[in-house]
């Protein structure tokens, strides 16, 4: 007979989770509260427009490489991918930059404004692509259940030079001293969960997946990942049960799921929905690891405003991603995490997938994605205040590219923290996870494993290896591959 695996929520991670125990001979369901798989990927239309409802960046397409090749595939087989050049358009108070998709042109860019910055941006990135080789080779692809699992030499030798001890903003700083270059810099670590200065050194590693790497886009939107990994897992045998929301899960000598609709009594369990909802509303007390002063201690990734927008004109100043650092970095930075507010003058984030993609608008139209990150846990999200945020973004919009579209939206749809949490139970509203600092590295993040009910599994942003799609991919296939081999099923 089979093992069997129940998998709670559909996810990037659970797919993987699914697709991976699948190819190896499980019988395996997964569960899914919502109407489509997905989870923060899901998608929806709108009279011509497709709008992705949240990761809307493509890095490191070599993670996306290695899952496919783990059954024969790759992602070519599922969706067509461009990259995109410009990588990206950066507005500032007085000039906007492009990020050049080829490294000479980031180089000349980089020297054209501080000399020397060419030459260092070399170095920085050579650093860097160490840093990404430890981090997807050595580090996130292990269970992080133990100290010891890092205990090779390799590791240990390459402590120092990972910079896990330093901080991104002051070994930033060597490299590189004019203010936009360095929030360029600074920009992709904005949304692991901590200020700079509080994030481990180790994380340029993000910027070899940006600058070196490049920024891709599946054409047809993001949610053609989501697709495809439905698809391979369909393949493989996985069956998809929507609009069933798990209710408990109980283990009184077998586990078993109890849902709105049902109960199932797998072999296994993995929990790829909000780890945080499992655990203080799923399981009863006398099952859970985690108190809720424990949940509550956690340092969260930040949360989020968001925009859908349909536009009945194009937008001419606008490439695909547009990021608006025309207000002051930390005093946003510090909003989100040390005082916990609404931001006063917010960095947002534009994405214009129109530009690059057709098939996403009707035809003359302009498919907009807007997002103000904001602190997790925040109070006051209500109509009036989204309103509030929507016409300051416009006005931000309307002082950098010249144009205003208040005339011209057809289509507008907010989504924020109480959304986060009525779709997915995200703690606190979150939406992507559990901050990466460093007392919330590796082992020192929650357990992928139960260590009270046996077979019970997590996977996803809130456990190994953290926040971010590449890493929820890595994590689905971390768990998958520590169940077949505790388990001698592989």
């Amino acid at each position: 007979m089979k093992p069997s695996a129940t998998i709670i929520g559909s996810g990037f991670a659970s797919l993987s989770a699914a697709t991976s125990l699948a190819d190896k001979g499980f019988d395996v369901t997964v569960i899914e509260k919502n109407s489509s798989a997905g989870g923060r990927a899901r998608k929806f239309d709108h009279e011509g427009f497709m709008f992705d409802m949240g990761p809307s960046w493509y890095w490191m397409p070599d993670v996306f490489e290695n899952y496919f090749a783990r059954f024969g595939k790759k992602p070519s087989d599922y969706y067509t991918l461009k990259r995109l050049d410009p990588s990206y358009r950066v507005f500032f108070d007085d000039e906007h930059i492009d990020m050049p998709a080829s490294f000479q042109g980031l180089i000349d860019l980089f020297e054209q404004r501080e000399s020397g910055a060419g030459e260092n941006l070399k170095k920085f990135l050579d650093d860097a692509s160490i840093k990404y080789d430890a981090g997807i080779n050595d580090l996130v692809n292990k269970p992080s259940l133990s100290i010891f699992e890092f205990a090779t030499w390799k590791v240990i030798k390459g402590l120092f030079q990972l910079d896990l001890f330093s901080n991104f903003h002051g070994f930033a700083r060597k490299y590189f001293k004019d203010p936009k270059l360095l929030s360029i810099i600074e920009f992709p670590v904005l949304f692991l969960g901590a200020m700079p200065k509080e994030t481990p050194a180790l994380y340029s590693l993000m910027n070899y997946a940006d600058l070196k790497l490049g920024t891709w886009y599946p054409m047809g939107g993001m949610h053609k990942i989501i697709e495809g990994m439905v698809k391979l897992a369909e393949e493989k045998g996985v069956k998809f049960k929507y609009d069933e929301a798990a209710e408990k899960i109980s283990s009184n000598g077998k586990l078993t799921v109890k849902t709105s609709k049902g109960e199932y009594t797998p072999d296994y369990v993995i929990g790829g929905a909000d780890y945080a909802h499992i655990e203080q509303q799923l399981l009863d007390k006398k099952d859970r690891q985690y108190s809720t002063e424990y949940w509550e201690k956690r340092v969260m990734a930040p949360s989020c405003l968001i925009y859908y927008v349909g536009v009945n004109r194009k937008i001419p100043n606008l490439l695909h991603h547009n990021l608006f650092f025309d207000t002051d970095f930390d005093a946003h930075a510090t909003e989100i995490y040390k005082t916990k507010k609404w931001p006063k003058n917010p960095l947002f984030y534009v994405c214009a997938p129109s530009v690059t993609d057709d098939s996403v608008a009707p035809e003359n139209c302009e498919n907009l994605f807007f997002l103000v990150p904001i602190a997790t846990g925040i109070d006051g999200d209500n109509e009036v205040l989204r309103e509030k945020y929507f016409q300051i973004v416009l006005t931000r919009l309307k002082e950098k590219t010249g144009v205003d579209i208040r005339e011209n939206i057809t289509y507008n749809r907010s989504y924020s923290v109480s959304d986060f949490v009525s779709d997915y139970n995200a703690f606190k509203g979150n939406a992507y996870g559990l901050a990466n600092t460093l007392m919330q590295t590796a082992f020192l993040k929650p357990r992928i494993k139960h260590n009270k009910i046996k077979n019970l599994y997590y996977t996803g942003q809130l456990t190994s290896p953290g926040p971010g799609v590449p890493p929820s991919l890595i994590s689905g296939q971390v768990v998958a591959d520590y169940i077949l081999t505790k388990h001698n099923l592989n």
